[in-house]
């Protein structure tokens, strides 16, 4: 047997329960019967799920060793279990710790958060448990979508509701039901939709889940959706349920608008334009509400024609994504939408002074800034086909093996993923970081640092991203030469809706700076990485090098340095008068000439 066999089903040896070695071999290859759930449901109740998952999580790695594929179900009925094994503090608290790190929280996400000991099965009906193991399709969308960033409690307390409330709906439309969830789960930021409308125009607030869930349903079934919503995947219909309109503007935009899909685009052009509004500094919505036909009445600046299209889109069952421009100050918007044919069109409304810009979209699944990689990934659509759900299937057991610390086997199941989908992004990380715990040095990181470099090649942010990890890894181990010349090369263009890579490069190498470096040498490094990065640059280049760079000069006391820090940054950067920009550098200027006066 092999050895990642006998470390997951060690642990199997010593009470093991009848259930387990009453599987036969041919139930194994196949889905998990009603039968066996119901079985696995009885002993739980006297066993508890978490020791259900643990053997579960043998069987399943047992499989894809021996029958590959054919694992997949049973991996998802491992989930199911680990997941409902899992009490409400824990996930709550595992949660809050990966929102953290990935720096997602934002002011609106709730600060008392529920930590009961109670299992998170306690949230689910058997019977709706039951429908979830035995429906493979459900499962493999459900774990394909759900991330260590969505709130279990909420996530599983939604599709609860929804399941209550409409069980033979929920099993017609389960993607929608997955995408409401997931988006659901916590309410949306602040900015969201964009941030020039007041709280009181727009109150930000999501619909009821169980109530949109059961109007888009009445909507797809009515003929009302350009859209089929069952065709679509939960990734896709995340972007259709994060409406910021309610539910008599969605009805009035179902209605109002009876154009074929190919049209969409055209719905920016229908709110009339009004260049006056920003010409004279009125970038927040004037009036007292923020409703579309509101919008379509009184029409608006770009950002309002980006939203009430998008937000017709969403009332038709389409997705749509809302992109906010250069400056972020609703001057420069559109929107982007899924075609009949699958595919993205994300330049709706955008002009051709705003091609050259980059534009920023919400991922409302963890409402954050959907990275430039996704949107392309998103755009080439490989996800729907074949070999990413086998390439997917591998990168999950990679993750049961590198979490049971089987480094190996978890690289090793790693590139099986990587040679049936090269993009998948995940996989690449999981195998560095195995080649990375496997204590074999550093050759074997680097190594796949470099593939991974090449495999993103033409994803100039993760090309660089994987070339800056690999840089640092030559850099603390001697080879100065080796990592300056990765250093050295040239940041990428803006393309398309890729965000500011010359910033990402230049902050990368600030951060190593603030953090090995003298003072005399992080100040002669700002002043190269502002040459080499900063021209042409915009706010994104401030906020991110130069005030933090300030500010730490001026904690230094050493205001006359920073005085020549903004006053290079001021001919160096973009900066166009009575801008956000200019007033910032002003604000930072004042500053340091006072500490100066001291």
């Amino acid at each position: 047997m092999a050895r990642s066999v006998i470390l997951f089903l060690a642990v199997l040896l010593v009470g093991r329960t009848a259930w387990a070695e009453e599987i036969p071999a041919g139930e194994l290859a196949n889905a998990p019967s009603a039968a066996r759930v119901a079985a696995l449901q009885s002993e739980a109740a006297k066993a508890g799920w978490p020791a259900v998952a643990q053997q579960l999580r043998g069987m399943a790695v047992g499989l894809y060793e021996k029958q590959g594929a054919q694992a997949q179900a049973w991996y998802c009925l491992y989930r199911w279990a680990d997941l409902f094994g899992q009490t409400e503090a824990q996930a709550v608290t595992r949660w809050t710790t990966a929102v953290t790190r990935a720096k997602a929280a934002h002011a609106n996400m709730p600060v008392d958060a529920r930590m009961r000991a109670n299992p998170l099965a306690d949230f689910w009906p058997p019977d709706l448990q039951a429908y979830a193991m035995t429906s493979p399709e459900f499962s493999a969308e459900f774990f394909a979508l759900y991330t260590p960033y969505d709130q279990p409690a909420m996530v599983i307390s939604i599709l609860a509701a929804l399941w209550q409330r409409d069980p033979a709906g929920f099993k017609d439309y389960g993607n929608l039901a997955i995408a409401i969830a997931v988006v659901y789960d916590v309410p949306p930021p602040p900015d969201w939709p964009h941030g020039q409308v007041s709280p009181e125009a727009l109150t930000r607030k999501l619909l009821p889940p169980a109530d949109i869930f059961a109007s888009f349903v009445k909507a797809d079934r009515a003929g009302d959706t350009l859209q089929h919503l069952r065709k679509l995947s939960a990734a896709e219909l995340k972007f259709v349920v994060d409406t910021g309109a309610a539910f008599d503007e969605l009805a009035w935009a179902q209605k109002s608008f009876r154009m074929p899909l190919a049209q969409l685009a055209n719905v920016y052009s229908l709110v009339p334009s009004r260049p006056e509004r920003a010409a004279g500094g009125v970038l927040v919505w004037p009036q007292a509400t923020y409703r579309l036909p509101d919008i379509l009445k009184a029409g608006g600046i770009e950002v309002d024609r980006a939203y009430f299209a998008a937000m017709v889109g969403k009332a038709k069952g389409v997705p749509t994504m809302l992109f906010r421009g250069a400056g972020l100050d609703g001057r420069h918007a559109w929107f982007g939408f899924l075609d009949d044919l699958g595919r993205w069109q994300f330049n709706c409304g955008r002009s051709t002074e705003e091609k050259s810009m980059p534009g920023y979209a919400f991922d409302p699944q963890t409402w954050t800034t959907l990275p430039e990689h996704e949107l392309a990934f998103l755009s080439a659509g490989f996800r729907r086909l074949p070999g990413f759900k086998v390439s997917l299937m591998h990168e999950q057991f990679a993750e049961l093996y590198f979490s049971a610390g089987d480094y190996p086997a978890a690289a090793k199941a790693a590139r099986s993923a990587i040679k049936s989908e090269v993009r998948n992004l995940d996989a690449w990380n999981l195998l560095i970081a195995a080649e990375g715990r496997r204590g074999a040095g550093p050759r074997p990181v680097e190594s796949a640092l470099h593939d991974a470099a090449v495999a993103f090649q033409h994803y100039p942010d993760l090309e660089a991203g994987f070339k800056g990890r690999l840089a640092g890894s030559l850099r603390a181990r001697g080879q100065i030469a080796a990592a300056e010349e990765l250093a050295r090369v040239p940041a990428p263009k803006h393309q398309v809706n890729q965000e500011d890579l010359g910033v990402r490069k230049a902050q990368e190498i600030m951060e190593h700076s603030m953090e090995n470096d003298s003072q005399d040498d992080r100040i002669r490094t700002y002043f190269n990485v502002l040459n080499a990065y900063g021209r042409g640059a915009g706010l994104a280049f401030f906020d991110q090098i130069v005030q933090p760079f300030v500010e730490s000069l001026l904690k230094a006391d050493k205001p006359s340095i920073a005085l020549q820090a903004i006053g290079q940054a001021r001919r160096t950067l973009t900066v166009a008068p009575d801008s956000l920009l200019d007033a910032k550098l002003i604000v930072l200027t004042e500053r340091a000439q006072q500490q100066a006066a001291q």
